[in-house]
């Protein structure tokens, strides 16, 4: 998924060190760009990026109360991906800026600051770190949000190295963690989802009735929470190469399926599942580089697959209502069931073939 980061953290004494994780499409312009200034000889990238350093420090200004961290350029480290990464529009490719700055002897909160216009990727997770307290706060700034709460600093920096970990008190509690998670996983179906999304309608056309939807949906959410806890614990993965062409694929075979054999069974259920793994090994691999706290882990990680179910959910209840009503007409199947599938089958088909050759062609 398409993001933005920004650690601070309070490592050393009257200063912070600040890591940003940007995806530089959008500042250059096209990911052609961006492939080029991430290959190129090393002296000339160093040209390059201290060219466009300030303007990723003018998309992301930190204060400290009134005043303005003056941020040092350390140092910069190109995302490792493959080219045909690079060019796909729809990867997030994060490349790390790091940065010091001299603390204000002012000891007011430290506030992130978004400026209108600014040429970033949301949602931005937003950490403050300090190592020596074991303390480590997430803050997501959803899109149209262009300051973050203010994190009170001061208190929280002791003045020497403390041995037993402890929870930041201003961190979200489970609930307000779970509800972050939630909107996040909402939002990678609706609105960034669109295969996601033609996969679950390709369930939804297969009949209109509650046991049809349900065993479908049941089966799929099984299947893809399965394989993202896996994934997202690092216990299975599969590279992006496999898994975008086989997801492609599963919204062509799931549509097919739905003209062919118009039946719920066993075999079905098991297509389903199986492609619900696929679907899973996805999610996690856009959630690759989204920063979950290290304390409740297991809630932020519940929420964000409740959050995609409830954007499935969402997605199903919008098309029953679109053509809901007329699934006990005798023409429902042959006039908006069949076409509707066949429609997502071709979208399916093409998306495979692009991405097999894309994968093909641009893979080094």
């Amino acid at each position: 998924m398409m993001m933005t980061q920004v650690l601070v953290s309070f490592g050393r004494p009257a200063t912070v060190d600040v890591k940003i994780d940007i995806d530089l499409t959008l500042l250059l312009g096209s990911p052609e760009r961006y492939y080029e200034i991430a290959t190129e000889p090393s002296q000339r990238q160093q040209e390059d990026i201290r060219r466009i350093v300030p303007r990723v420090v003018e998309s992301l200004e930190l204060f400290v109360g009134q005043e303005r961290l003056q941020l040092v350029f350390q140092g910069f480290a190109a995302a490792q991906a493959q080219k045909a990464d690079y060019l796909n529009a729809s990867m997030s490719k994060l490349s790390t800026f790091n940065f010091v700055a001299a603390l204000p002897a002012s000891s007011a909160p430290l506030k992130l600051v978004v400026p209108l216009g600014a040429e970033i990727d949301y949602p931005v997770a937003y950490t403050v770190q300090v190592p020596s307290a074991h303390l480590s706060v997430t803050r997501w700034l959803e899109d149209g949000i262009h300051a973050s709460d203010p994190f009170a600093w001061a208190g929280k920096v002791p003045q020497a190295q403390l041995t037993t970990p402890r929870i930041d008190p201003d961190a979200p509690a489970w609930p307000r963690q779970l509800a972050l998670y939630l909107r996040l996983g909402f939002h990678h179906i609706v609105p960034e989802g669109a295969d996601h999304i033609l996969f679950v309608l390709g369930l939804f056309f297969l009949g209109i009735t509650w046991r049809k939807l349900l065993s479908q949906t049941t089966v799929f959410t099984i299947a893809h929470a399965t394989t993202l806890f896996l994934s997202t614990y690092g216990i299975f993965r599969l590279p992006s190469r496999y898994v975008e062409p086989a997801i492609a694929a599963s919204i062509a075979w799931i549509a097919i399926e739905n003209v062919v054999k118009p039946k719920l069974g066993p075999a079905r259920l098991a297509v389903v599942f199986g492609f619900g793994l696929i679907h899973g090994l996805g999610f996690a691999s856009s959630l690759s580089g989204v920063p979950f706290p290290k304390h409740g882990f297991v809630v932020a990680l519940l929420g964000f697959n409740f959050g995609v179910d409830f954007g499935q959910l969402f997605v199903i209840a919008l098309a029953f209502l679109a053509v809901g009503w007329f699934r006990n007409r005798l023409w429902f199947r042959r006039r908006i069931a069949v076409p509707c599938s066949l429609a997502i089958a071709a979208v399916g088909l093409l998306w495979a073939v692009q991405r097999i050759i894309y994968y093909t062609v641009n893979i080094n």
